[in-house]
Parts: structure tokens; C-alpha cells; sequence
């Protein structure tokens, strides 16, 4: 694959962003469709790829996935397109569209994911997002005894409007506070000198602070209702809790 060793991550610094103008760099060797900036999230750290629409040199391609290609000495974001479907060229340019409302629905579960490891402060053995339920997975041996206090502290804290906001701190400065890191199954990627923080709260003790590369709402009162179901045993020491969005 050759192509442009740079791609601009707006769904990085820019989440609420669906529309952008878009320009073909490269195609992958499996027709991945690589972009000079991208709106789409790659799969990766249990969130899903985004979805969406290319509209280039007067076609429209429907974009089924997202996912990390190659890039240069790092990686990128490669776009699958449907089946059928013929790549565009390398050079087209157009705009790219997400699905707005599964976006968002992302941005709402994983911001409630996050707070879910507050409510539960135990480590994190694995967890998925998805547009209508997510769940998280923890080292926990024992079932809680009063779920309807979880339900209420997470309430508490989606109605507590905390801001979400990000970071960056080097290898070094996470490797002196290990305990940022609350999965046990992922770590946070590695070789680029520098890890995203995300943080929850404002002020010297926030809400919650843990490295993280995916996409957020501003403020956790976006989220709406979360509600707790099922805690399921999953192990001698692991538990699934899921999570489901109320509207």
C-alpha cells in the first residue's frame, strides 16, 4: 500500500463532528479505503467501528466498518466498504458522513462504562460497547448485595453533569501511576511516546481518570438513563455486568 504517512483523527478531537470533507490516500491491499482525515473510528478497545457513507466523484459508498490499518510507521484508519462495492480511486475527493445517531449512542455507553468502573471499583477484565448495551467485565468474586445502590450512585453521577474532557501524559508519567489503568485484559497502546487521558470531573479529585483512545459526549448528563441488568457469573472470579440505554 502506498500512501501519505499522516491522517488527521477528527474523531479524535472532534466527535460530535459527522460531516467532513474527505480525500482518498490510499487503498489497502484488501480495499481498505484509506482517507487524508477521518471521521470514523477504528474498532478497537471494545468500541465498534463506526459506519457511515463516502460520497466521491459523484458516487456514494456505503461504509460498513472501520478499522486499523498500517500507516506510515504507525497506524491509520482503514474504511470496509459494503460488499460489491468498487473501491474509489486514490486521489477522489467528496465528503464522509457517519451514522450520526450510532455514534452518539456510542459516545453515551462508553462515557456510562466509564462510570459504571466508578460505582464498581474493582479491576476490568474486559467490556463491550454497543448502540443499545454495553457491559464491562470485573474481577469480582462475589456478587454485589445491593444493586439498587449502584443503580442510584450511577444515577447520582449521571446527574451530576460532570464534564469529560482529555489528556495526554508520556509513557514515563503512566508508568509512575499504574494505577490508571483499570483493565487487566488491555493495555493502553504503546510506541508513540505519548497516552490519551480521559477525565470525568473537574478539579484534583476527579470522577474518574483512566487512559482511553475512544470517543465521549461533553458532559456525563448527556447520557440519559443507564440501567444496571443483568450480573452474570462469568468465572471463579468474574462477573459481567451489563449496561442498557434507556432511550
Amino acid at each position: 500500500m502506498s500512501a501519505e504517512t499522516a491522517q488527521i483523527p477528527l474523531y479524535r478531537d472532534e466527535p460530535y463532528l459527522t460531516v467532513a470533507p474527505a480525500r482518498v490516500t490510499a487503498l489497502t491491499e484488501d480495499g481498505r479505503v484509506v482517507l487524508d482525515r477521518t471521521l470514523f473510528y477504528p474498532a478497537g478497545g471494545g468500541q465498534p467501528g463506526d459506519t457511515g457513507e463516502l460520497d466521491l466523484a459523484g458516487r456514494t459508498l456505503r461504509v460498513v466498518d472501520a478499522v486499523k490499518v498500517p500507516l506510515g510507521d504507525g497506524a491509520g484508519v482503514g474504511l470496509v466498504l459494503e460488499e460489491g462495492e468498487t473501491p474509489p480511486a486514490v486521489g477522489a475527493e467528496g465528503l464522509q458522513r457517519l451514522d450520526a445517531d450510532r455514534r452518539l449512542r456510542h459516545m453515551r455507553m462508553h462515557t456510562a462504562l466509564h462510570l459504571l468502573s466508578v460505582v464498581i471499583p474493582l479491576p476490568v477484565t474486559g467490556g463491550q460497547i454497543g448502540a443499545e448495551k454495553g457491559r464491562l467485565d470485573f474481577d469480582m468474586p462475589e456478587a454485589p448485595e445491593n444493586r439498587e445502590a449502584l443503580q442510584a450512585a450511577l444515577d447520582a453521577l449521571v446527574a451530576g453533569n460532570h464534564p469529560v474532557t482529555d489528556e495526554w501524559i508520556t509513557d514515563t508519567e503512566l508508568d509512575a501511576n499504574p494505577g490508571l489503568v483499570k483493565t487487566m485484559s488491555v493495555q493502553p497502546p504503546r510506541g508513540s511516546g505519548r497516552i490519551r487521558l480521559v477525565r470525568i470531573g473537574a478539579g484534583e479529585a476527579p470522577v474518574d481518570l483512566q487512559p482511553c483512545g475512544g470517543t465521549h459526549v461533553r458532559a456525563t448528563g448527556e447520557i440519559g438513563r443507564a440501567l444496571i441488568g443483568k450480573i452474570e457469573k462469568k468465572g471463579k472470579r468474574n462477573r459481567r455486568v451489563s449496561l442498557t440505554l434507556a432511550d
